[in-house]
């Protein structure tokens, strides 16, 4: 069968077909097969999972199991046999793959800023005090181990650009999280939310939401994650004002 390896694995029930995953693939490792996207060989699939991010129906993750080895060179013949352009070296493939919980550029890590802000030089920038990547809920895996035991930030992806202060008053020592509640997929968000916070023990989430009615619909799917969880986690809720003043801050 092959040594335990990271390789991506499809939820037949969750996916709807739509094909969104298969040009994502640059293996060629997914097809449509009876209306399912289906891993087509084991050995075309590198684990990386950068089709993970294009699944509406967040069908698709990357699980540990026995598989066969992945094979760069069975995956050119795939691709020029089916009329695909061959993949060119990638830089980033052998440093992904030894963690490969999403694409080389979404792969899950954890951040160390550089300084303190209070250690920051003068006539210097500020320095990013982000603690993980990535950011973006969509693409977070579930169990990133950034995840395990945080104080969770979940803040609206406009928030940062509001409030100027942003990095130095909510980041240092908490794991961020992003998205949009009027643009993005509400379902997805939830049933994503829920999964984390039943599977990590977080210690306490903050929610960050503009002041902008739209905005609200954040807390309303934290909270509704979070009795489909049924965790009992401490949650704050942030209103940030348009002009980058923050509002209030209350316990919800």
């Amino acid at each position: 069968m092959g040594a335990t390896r990271k390789i991506v694995q499809i939820d037949e029930e969750r996916c709807n077909g739509c094909g969104q995953c298969i040009p994502a693939c640059h293996e060629g490792a997914l097809q449509i097969v009876d209306g399912k996207a289906r891993l087509v060989a084991e050995v075309y699939c590198d684990g990386l999972g950068n089709c993970l991010g294009e699944c509406p129906e967040d069908a698709i993750t990357v699980v540990e199991r026995p598989a066969r080895e992945f094979d760069f060179e069975a995956v050119q013949e795939h691709l020029a046999a089916t009329g695909r352009e061959r993949l060119k070296e990638n830089p980033l493939l052998a440093e992904a793959a030894a963690e490969p919980r999403g694409c080389p550029g979404a792969a899950a890590r954890a951040l160390a800023p550089a300084a303190a802000p209070d250690q920051a030089s003068a006539g210097e920038a500020e320095p990013s005090q982000l603690g993980n990547w990535p950011v973006q809920l969509r693409l977070v895996p579930i169990h990133a181990p950034y995840l395990q035991g945080a104080r969770l930030v979940i803040s609206a992806d406009c928030v940062p650009f509001a409030l100027a202060d942003f990095h130095r008053r909510f980041l240092p020592g908490r794991v961020l999280l992003v998205g949009c509640p009027k643009l993005d997929d509400v379902d997805l968000y939830v049933r994503k939310l829920a999964e984390i916070f039943k599977q990590n023990d977080l210690e306490s989430i903050e929610v960050l939401h503009m002041e902008v009615p739209c905005c609200f619909g954040l807390v309303h799917l934290v909270e509704q994650a979070l009795q489909d969880a049924g965790v009992d986690v401490p949650l704050t809720v942030t209103t940030i004002g348009v002009r980058g003043e923050v509002i209030g801050t209350r316990a919800a």
